[in-house]
């Protein structure tokens, strides 16, 4: 018996018993057990609030804290949450138009040389003659034109959590958002890399600020595998030289 067949066919069952695993199911929320937001959250330090049993400074009605009216609610330390506000309006139109062409022509003859031609000639075959010892010729022509129209609009919020606070102060942030609705999961993920600075009063940090980021819009549910191509089609589409 062939083994070929029967490890193409396990290969492929493979993926498949996830698929009919979700049968029947809405898709699952991911765990945000183990992420790094659920470890960054849960060793952050306690928010600073004053202890009303402690001493109080009499000359001031509010303290610095960041749960007071007044103090700094930015993000600053890890565990820390901050809001992600993503607004891509881009487009792009690129037109580019190539021509070239080149035409060549070579030719050369020997008719006179102190006689030698004619005695050339003599032994030549029929037809054969010095005269018009080579010619060549030839030409190209090359044209090539391209065009490139692009345009994306997204306008989403988020928030993410600090999961990392590097030695120079800049923060490592990490958001995930998933919205169930019939059955069709769509998630939202960024990460990237903030300056404290880039931070407004309102604890918000748009997306062209954010350094490496990362930023990913898809789902899965019963209508994206229904827009995906089957296993099948992908690998035959890999395979098929042609």
């Amino acid at each position: 018996m062939n083994p070929v067949p029967v490890l193409l066919c396990a290969a492929l069952a493979v993926p498949a018993c996830g698929k009919l695993s979700q049968v029947g199911r809405a898709p699952d929320f991911s765990p945000l057990e183990g992420s790094y937001q659920h470890h960054a959250i849960y060793s952050a330090p306690m928010p600073d609030i004053a202890d009303p049993s402690g001493p109080t400074d009499a000359s001031s009605l509010w303290t610095a804290s960041s749960e007071s009216l007044l103090g700094d609610r930015r993000a600053a330390q890890r565990g820390d949450i901050l809001t992600v506000v993503i607004e891509i309006d881009d487009s792009a139109e690129i037109s580019n138009s190539t021509g070239r062409r080149r035409t060549g022509s070579t030719k050369s003859s020997i008719p006179h040389f102190f006689g030698i031609p004619q005695r050339l000639d003599e032994k030549l075959p029929e037809g054969a003659s010095m005269g018009s010892a080579v010619e060549t010729g030839g030409s190209s022509t090359f044209a090539g034109s391209g065009d490139v129209s692009r345009s994306e609009q997204l306008t989403l919020r988020i928030a993410a959590t600090v999961v990392e606070k590097l030695p120079n102060g800049v923060l490592r942030i990490e958001g995930q958002q998933e919205v169930r609705v019939n059955n069709e999961l769509r998630e939202l993920i960024v990460t990237g890399y903030v300056r404290p600075a880039d931070i407004s009063r309102q604890n918000e940090v748009t997306y062209d600020k954010i350094a490496g980021a990362r930023i990913s819009y898809g789902g899965r549910g019963q209508i994206t595998d229904v827009q995906e191509p089957t296993y099948g089609q992908q690998i035959t589409d890999i395979l098929t030289p042609f």
